[in-house]
């Protein structure tokens, strides 16, 4: 069996659920549900005063105006997205054995690419659970519970992972926008177990501490595993420059790569501390400089200088958190590869991203491209990328694959 696969124990089924409350589609709402679509919105429903007073979170059944059923869904009626399909079966039984056999589907497919059990094992509606996000590091499970529904099958989540994978530690890291819109409430706790004293991962050769309480999203950016990956195979012998650097992954993994001087750039204090012991604990400080600085203005200052690099990496935070950023985001990555770019040596590689979820690929190519132009230069790109395969995305929901990157060639 491969590494980090569950072994999943067959206790009974209870028997399935027969007064299951019904929601209804208005009439001619149900194209998108017949096309495989995941969620439903508000003001698709037909809505009456009984719907209002179901609890966010209730396993409803869902039908169309003529009674239809598309099956078990998670319903929140204080929420744009409505409901949320758990099941083509308007029956299933969704309870501990329910999860465990979507985690044990999702922990398979991870099996084919990881060789340890180091990533992110569910990743919301792509594995079958909508709103739920697992992070893996090894025996310790981050969980995110970002909808109503995954928030309230917390007891029925822990006992499958329990029965799956007996973890050291289950963290819950309830953060963020997802948890406002569906009026949850903030939170940072350890649900299970008790986390070890120090936790590590070992990247590229790299080992790098692990804070899953207090670091950013669940303590480590694993949809950028594979990227990093294909930038650190180019740094051998470069000058690096990596930008927005936080722990300084992207470039402490170019140093093991063999560059021959990064340069780790960020505003945050604590995130550029740790990343100064990390790369003294790896035997990299010697070739690695550390400088905190705001991004735009430091690439403004080596702009005026002339000061250039064979490889400059830029991964921001995302610059539109909402749909009201999408305007500024998009001049914001127009701007970012401008200056960038003109700290790009002749010949030099340039790795762009964006975790905006509202700026499309589509526009975020297109703002890179103005970028270019208004630095004066010339180049191509080499690769276009998202995340990893751990971080996979409903056919029906393409807007959900958050992550975009280039990486380009300029002259």
């Amino acid at each position: 069996m491969p590494v980090g696969e569950p072994q999943m124990s067959q206790p009974p089924a209870p028997p399935a659920p027969s007064d299951r409350p019904v929601i209804r589609l208005l009439p001619g709402h149900d194209r998108r549900l017949r096309s495989g679509h995941p969620w439903v919105f508000s003001n698709e429903l037909a809505w009456s005063p009984n719907l209002r007073t179901l609890p966010p979170g209730q396993i409803v059944r869902l039908e169309s105006a003529t009674g239809r059923a598309f099956g078990a869904f998670m319903f929140n009626p204080h929420s744009l997205i409505a409901a949320r399909r758990l099941s083509p079966d308007p029956e299933v039984v969704v309870d501990s054995r329910f999860l465990a056999a979507r985690l044990t589907a999702a922990a398979r497919v991870r099996a084919r690419f990881f060789t340890s059990p180091w990533h992110r094992l569910c990743h919301a509606e792509a594995d079958g659970l909508p709103g739920l996000i697992i992070d893996r590091y090894g025996g310790v499970f981050v969980v995110s519970a970002g909808a109503a529904g995954a928030a309230r099958l917390e007891a029925e989540l822990l006992d499958a992972l329990d029965d799956l994978f007996a973890p050291l530690a289950v963290v819950a890291r309830d953060e963020g926008l997802a948890r406002t819109l569906e009026g949850l409430p903030e939170r940072v706790t350890v649900l299970a177990g008790r986390l070890p004293e120090r936790l590590e991962l070992e990247e590229g050769g790299v080992v790098f501490p692990i804070d899953v309480l207090q670091g950013q999203k669940t303590g480590w950016f694993y949809d950028q595993r594979f990227n990093r990956d294909a930038v650190t195979a180019l740094a051998a012998g470069a000058r690096v420059l990596d930008l927005f650097c936080h722990t300084g992954a992207f470039g402490l993994r170019a140093a093991a790569g063999g560059a021959e001087r990064v340069l780790l750039a960020d505003r945050s204090e604590p995130a550029l501390a740790i990343a100064a012991e990390t790369a003294r604990r790896n035997g990299l400080a010697a070739r690695v400089e550390i400088v905190r600085a705001e991004v735009f203005s430091l690439l403004e200052r080596l702009s005026a200088g002339g000061t250039t690099f064979d490889l400059v990496i830029a991964d921001p935070p995302a610059f539109a958190k909402s749909r009201k950023d999408h305007g500024p985001a998009v001049k914001g990555y127009e701007k970012l590869a401008r200056l960038a770019a003109c700290a790009v040596a002749p010949g030099g590689l340039l790795f762009l991203a964006s975790c905006s979820h509202h700026v499309s690929a589509e526009e975020f190519a297109a703002s890179v491209a103005r970028g270019l132009v208004r630095a004066g230069r010339e180049g191509r790109i080499l690769r276009a990328a998202g995340a990893g395969p751990d971080h996979p995305v409903h056919p029906q929901l393409p807007e959900s694959a958050y992550l975009k990157s280039l990486l380009l060639q300029l002259d």
